[in-house]
């Protein structure tokens, strides 16, 4: 029976690590156009639960694009250098617009096995109830 409630462990983690997930994909749409704004990622590591013996999805910490930030050609704009260029932001909105859906599809997917193990956690306290 320990099994079973470890699996809402396990789903609450995964639910945790794509809203955090989710949140740094909100952030990166935010800023597309905020100039000198790098794009923020977080990998996904698993984690062992020694109290349980279960393994759990963790976020590491959150890492900026590395790549070079393009030059964007606007003599109008107030952080244009003397030759009308400045410095861009790293974030691609295809990118992260796909990244939002996999983070909900994975979020939806996590919360659908927390509450089938809450269904079946009912389903046997109703039998030890008999």
């Amino acid at each position: 029976m320990g099994s079973l409630f470890d699996s809402f462990g396990v789903s609450a983690s995964g639910m945790e690590a794509q809203a955090r997930r989710l949140r740094h994909v909100s952030e990166n749409i935010a800023n597309a156009d905020t100039p000198g704004y790098r794009r923020k990622t977080i990998d996904f590591r698993t984690e062992l639960d020694r109290a349980s013996g279960t393994t759990r999805v963790a976020t590491g910490p959150v890492q900026l694009d590395r790549r070079e930030l393009p030059l964007i050609y606007d003599p109008g704009h107030a952080l244009a250098d003397e030759m009308g260029f400045y410095r861009g932001s790293t974030v691609d909105l295809m990118i992260e617009v796909a990244d939002a859906r996999e983070a909900g599809r994975s979020y939806e997917a996590n919360l659908r096995m927390f509450d089938q193990t809450r269904q079946m956690a009912q389903g046997l306290l109703d039998l030890l109830r008999r």
